[in-house]
């Protein structure tokens, strides 16, 4: 009498062997009892996240896990009342199997009658079989025999041993991701594991990044390292893009991806390059671990029992192979489902993996659902030790609802405002060249008033200006007066001096000539010929450098020995022209 373990077999190998009529890929994977209860409370979890927050009860998860199975297996229903949601909690499990390119074992179930040939058992597994053995009610000894030693079991690998469970999902996650790229489930229990301080944080970024591309998590993933690497400046990705805070550990883990997918195109031979993949992954599990260490035990142990039963499996394959039945389809496998890597030289070593993942998917499931859905995780290699649950959640932002109290606020802005103590420093003989650190606010915002404005130390004396050089007091010229008064010409000369303190005037010399010009028609004869030689010794001696020289004003023949002298008396002494002409400025 055939044994329930071998009518599970036989229903997967039919499914190997024809699922290139049903299925789009033949790098499909099976998800095993834990699989499906771990990606039935994400669902769950997301559907509760329409109406509240990303979480969800243990009771729930096994309450609609009850009534999944019956669903699908077409049994009678339970007498307990369904979920609420039930509906969009089915919808949103299925949704994530065609996502990630997998089936559970009760779709396998489904597709049997349709894939089996005549050859074949028409019933291996009857329903009621299946349900018991996926909810975990049939006893573990009735399963499995001695031949298959790496099959998890209530002996060899109990569920109180947290660390070797996740240990084992860890080794085939990768395995699976070699098989399997689109499958989200494995990159979420591998993403972090050697550490690469790629958290919560960096899983729900990559998780945006995948859903706005509609992509799987792996592609998102290697899209952005590729076009890191190998991008221009026009390809590469933006400098706000939120992957860019996390480069350097998603660079490590696609370049550890690579490494693997190097190692399965190179070898030939299958059993020799399973067996190095597993070699490398738990050099990476156990680096920075001491011997004796929980965690460098258990993947020891793992990697020990993956070899042995990698060997047995290709042994097994060897001379089904040179048949024409070779147990999984021996067509080429289509383009699109092929990784670059393994076109050709890592088919056969897919295959014995592909077989290897299927053994581990009819494990029988754990016994306790607690600490398989627990958001507390033993940790490994410096991880976090977060569940799964507690990845696909996105961190709580602030919404800014509840501003900072006032009083911080306030302080935090006296703080700002408080000039900061200079550090004392040895300065070099070069020290005028430093920049000196900017004032502080409160001195910035004091402007100095009208009464701090620079003053002359050394005053300048009274100018006597020809009148005719400002024309600004007189825009006309009086041609009925011939001849002003003394008191007239000094209230001109001192609205002169006040109009010469506020600077020069443009248009001067044109004007100077054109009131010359006017005073000489209308007959004035009573200009000091005496102020026009100090004007002179003026543009000499006193005047700007950064100024032209002002024109000349025409004179009408030689100046009396009188004036002269007059003039000299009254010159300004050295040095004091360019003074009084630097404070105007």
């Amino acid at each position: 009498m055939a044994t329930l373990e071998d009518g599970l077999k036989t229903m997967v190998k039919t499914f190997r062997r024809e699922c290139h009529r049903v299925l789009q890929s033949e790098r499909t994977t099976i998800h095993g009892p834990d699989g499906m209860l771990m990606v039935l409370q994400l669902a769950i979890a997301e559907v509760n996240k329409q109406g509240g927050e990303f979480k969800v009860a243990l009771s729930d998860v096994l309450m609609a896990w009850k009534h999944l199975l019956l669903d699908k297996l077409h049994l009678p229903p339970h007498n307990s009342v369904r979920p609420e949601n039930y509906d969009l909690i089915l919808e949103a499990y299925e949704s994530f199997l065609k996502c990630s390119n997998t089936v559970d074992l009760v779709d396998i179930h489904s597709m049997y009658k349709q894939l089996r040939v005549d050859s074949d058992p028409e019933e291996p597994v009857s329903p009621v079989q299946l349900f018991e053995f996926l909810s975990g009610n049939m006893e573990v000894s009735e399963l499995m025999d001695s031949s298959v030693p790496s099959t998890p079991s209530s002996k060899c690998r109990p569920c109180s041993s947290q660390v070797k469970v996740l240990m084992r999902k860890v080794f085939c996650s990768y395995l699976t991701l070699l098989v399997n790229s689109k499958n989200d489930l494995a990159l979420a229990l591998t993403l972090d594991v050697p550490s690469r301080a790629l958290g919560q944080a960096a899983f729900t970024d990559l998780k945006h990044a995948a859903r706005n591309s509609n992509t799987s998590l792996f592609l998102a993933v290697t899209s952005f390292v590729r076009a890191i690497q190998l991008g221009g400046k026009g390809y590469a990705p933006a400098e706000a893009d939120p992957l860019r805070k996390h480069v350097k550990g998603l660079s490590d883990y696609v370049q550890f991806l690579d490494n693997l997918q190097e190692v399965l195109g190179e070898i030939p031979d299958p059993s020799v390059c399973s067996a190095k993949l597993v070699t490398i992954i738990r050099a990476a599990l156990v680096k920075g671990h001491s011997s004796g260490d929980a965690v460098c035990t258990a993947a020891e142990e793992t990697a020990s029992d993956l070899k042995e039963r990698i060997c047995d499996l290709h042994q097994n394959q060897k001379p089904i192979s040179n048949s024409t039945e070779t147990g999984i389809s021996p067509a080429r496998p289509k383009a699109y489902a092929i990784n670059h890597a393994t076109a050709y030289g890592g088919r056969e070593t897919v295959k014995l993996l592909m077989g290897l993942l299927d053994e581990e998917a009819l494990a029988p499931p754990c016994r306790n659902k607690a600490d398989l859905l627990s958001e507390d995780q033993p940790t490994l290699s410096g991880a976090e030790g977060t569940s799964v649950l507690t990845l696909f959640r996105s961190p709580e932002v602030s919404a800014g609802c509840s501003p900072e109290p006032l009083r911080n606020r306030v302080q935090s802005r006296q703080d700002l405002l408080k000039p900061k103590a200079r550090e004392r420093v040895i300065r070099s003989q070069f020290a005028c060249t430093y920049q000196d650190d900017e004032l502080p606010l409160n001195r910035v915002l004091e402007f100095p008033s009208s009464s701090q404005l620079p003053t002359c130390v050394h005053p300048a004396p009274k100018h006597t200006i020809n009148p005719a050089i400002d024309l600004d007091l007189e825009p006309e010229c009086p041609s009925a007066t011939a001849n002003p008064t003394t008191e007239s010409l000094s209230q001109e000369q001192s609205a002169v001096q006040h109009r010469a303190a506020l600077g020069p005037r443009c248009g001067n010399a044109k004007s100077n000539e054109a009131g010359l010009c006017n005073r000489k028609k209308s007959g004035i004869q009573t200009q000091d010929k005496g102020s026009k030689r100090k004007q002179v010794d003026d543009d000499q001696h006193g005047g700007s450098e950064n100024q032209p020289p002002k024109k000349k004003p025409p004179t009408g023949g030689k100046m009396p020995g009188k004036n002269v002298s007059k003039a000299k008396s009254k010159r300004l002494i050295a040095g004091q022209g360019k003074l009084t002409s630097f404070f105007r400025v």
